[in-house]
């Protein structure tokens, strides 16, 4: 449990905002932070904001999304029941909406610059160690936002971030709850087990008991439904062998490529913000005055420590790391490319206040030969000839299944062969028939009861299917003689769980009541010892551990307390608490584990109590 708490209580602070960016973005929804373009019937308002049908949408496809990531194969098709994921989905916007709403109640904030350092700092948007503008646009339009729009939901989730360490930070713990907390979770006991198998070789079932319970578990007993399909598959890589790249082509993509090189600058800078607080007139002079301390020969890097206001780069002395252009605000990158090395700028007003910059590094771009790209540059031309040729197939086959009673001459017009599928339920099966989105389109209605082909399903980005039923198996009844052997197995485990119970009950009530003298021996099985036991004891069954540590505590040693449970196998255990041990004081080093494991307990507690005070005080309609 000590390590349990250690690793559940460590690095709540240090889990900054950005993190992992796609987990970040994924746990809150990121799909749906910004509205569809379609203004159509709004899903809900929150205190008069609107969340719209496009976000709704968007962000059940992004639970959907979830479940399959998380659970892969053995993802259960029967969960993703529409209204189940649009209820939990438009929930969590209106959360995200409550606490956003929140956050600007209690005038929660950061600064641009704060917002850049966090951006800068960012593994996914870094190549070698550094922060790269390429590498950056890549990840972002991955993500499918435009700059703008990254900026916007990352300043969302750092509200939400300082709302949450705000509130679960603030938790407060006394000596005298850590210390009750220590004598419970330090506390062990000394018990006994006596365990009574269940024999399952004196128990008879009966061919007439087999066929009662046959008869009244009749609907227990069924073939499940499933369906056989037949399925047309597009792939990306078929195409790979019919484009080519011309000479022409591969030289004018080396020179963009080329173009696109760019110096690597590292600043650092010291900012005094303009804001409520301070004009800018005030912040202008305090840049002045710091300018004039560096001008006597104090150190940059001390005074960016001292004075600079973006808490993202203070504590280095003001460095933000390499970066190309594009990044900074342009004043800011105007001034930062005017300055040799180790030099500093005069003051530089930027929309977040006055700087002072200096040039600490410069990387000079490394120009790769034609040679060494030729590769790269013929595979990514080809790439994008192919994704070209399999975006018009897609389309192409999805107009021609539409439009095609069979999958033949889909598969004709495309040149492709139609497949069959082994037989599959609506758990899934194997290969191809595990994709939820498969099972899904074959159990639709369209599909598998009107006798419809499915639309362009998409696999993976690589992979297109199209499928149709060609079986729709409907659940039978199996007969007795193919689940009778099942059947008898199952009641003989349950008779022989009842006897040794049976058995077990009357042997634990004479202990109770004293009239069954306790021996080392009790029908035959010993009693198993255990002095000392933790509450994560280990090499003790956890549902025991369970039951002893909800026992009370004995009122003497020659006075015992009894419990019993039934086992997983069926068997009959009786549990004999002798004695509960004080725990030891606890050093210093756990209760400040406690600590932190209580805190953050609590501080937990506190934040879902914070969100729950904000929707009971909120006026939400739902549509």
């Amino acid at each position: 449990m000590l390590q349990n708490i250690r690793d559940n209580s460590q690095g709540w602070i240090a889990k900054t905002i950005i993190g992992v960016i796609v987990a970040l973005m994924a746990l809150t929804g990121f799909d749906a932070i910004f509205r569809a373009t379609s203004h159509s019937q709004d899903a809900a308002k929150v205190n008069g904001e609107e969340i719209s049908q496009g976000e709704l949408g968007q962000a059940v496809e992004m639970q959907r999304r979830q479940l399959l990531q998380q659970l892969g194969k053995d993802f259960d098709p029967a969960m993703l029941n529409e209204q189940m994921l649009r209820d939990a989905a438009l929930k969590g916007l209106i959360d995200r909406k409550l606490l956003l709403q929140g956050a600007a109640d209690s005038r929660f904030g950061f600064s641009e610059a704060a917002l850049d350092q966090q951006i800068l700092m960012t593994p996914e948007f870094q190549v070698d160690g550094k922060f790269n503008a390429d590498r950056f646009d890549q990840v972002v339009r991955q993500l499918g936002f435009t700059r703008l729009q990254f900026r916007q939901m990352l300043g969302q989730e750092m509200l939400i971030g300082q709302v949450r360490a705000g509130i679960e930070g603030s938790a407060f713990i006394t000596d005298a709850q850590v210390e009750a907390f220590a004598r419970l979770e330090k506390q062990t006991r000394d018990f006994a087990t006596l365990t009574l198998p269940a024999d399952a070789s004196k128990v008879k079932v009966t061919d007439d008991e087999i066929k009662a319970h046959y008869d009244e578990h009749a609907k227990e007993f069924l073939s499940p439904e499933q369906v056989v399909l037949d399925y047309i598959e597009l792939k990306k890589s078929s195409f790979f062998d019919k484009v080519s790249v011309k000479d022409e082509d591969l030289q004018a993509a080396y020179q963009k490529e080329i173009a696109n090189l760019a110096e690597q600058r590292r600043a650092a800078h010291i900012l005094i913000e303009v804001n409520d607080k301070t004009n800018d007139a005030q912040a202008k002079a305090k840049v002045e005055d710091i300018q004039q301390r560096l001008a006597k020969g104090e150190d940059f890097a001390a005074l960016a420590k001292e004075f600079s206001q973006d808490p993202g780069s203070s504590a280095r002395g003001g460095d933000l790391g390499y970066a190309g252009k594009g990044v900074y605000d342009p004043a800011f990158e105007d001034a930062l490319y005017a300055l040799n090395k180790d030099q500093v700028s005069a003051p530089v007003r930027s929309q977040f206040g006055w700087h002072l910059i200096k040039l600490l590094g410069v990387e000079a771009p490394s120009v790769p030969t034609f040679a060494s790209l030729k590769e790269k540059l013929t595979h990514e031309l080809k790439s994008q000839l192919v994704e070209q040729k399999f975006v018009e197939a897609t389309k192409q086959l999805e107009d021609s299944a539409f439009e095609s009673s069979d999958l033949a001459q889909p598969a004709q017009d495309l040149g492709l062969k139609v497949q069959t599928s082994a037989p599959f339920g609506r758990e899934g099966g194997e290969g191809l028939t595990a994709n939820r989105a498969v099972i899904q389109a074959a159990f639709s209605p369209e599909v598998m009861e009107e006798g419809s082909n499915s639309s362009a399903l998409e696999l993976d980005p690589e992979t297109v299917v199209v499928v149709r039923v060609k079986e729709h198996r409907q659940p039978e009844q199996l007969p007795l003689d193919v689940v009778s052997s099942a059947i008898r197995a199952q009641l003989t485990k349950e008779h022989a769980s009842e006897a040794v119970k049976t058995k077990g009950e009357a042997l634990l009530a004479g202990l109770r009541d004293g009239k069954t003298p306790l021996a080392a021996k009790q029908e035959g099985q010993s009693w198993n010892v255990v002095e000392a036991a933790s509450r994560s004891q280990e090499g003790v069954d956890p549902q025991v551990l369970q039951a002893l540590f909800r026992m009370p505590k004995p009122e003497g040693k020659d006075k015992p307390v009894y419990g019993s449970l039934t086992a997983a196998d069926g068997s009959f255990v009786i549990v004999r608490l002798n004695g509960v041990n004080q725990a030891a004081v606890p050093t210093d080093e756990e209760k400040a584990q406690y600590r932190q494991f209580l805190a953050s307990r609590e501080g937990k507690q506190d934040f879902a109590a914070y969100r729950a005070q904000l929707e009971s005080t909120a006026k939400i309609e739902k549509y």
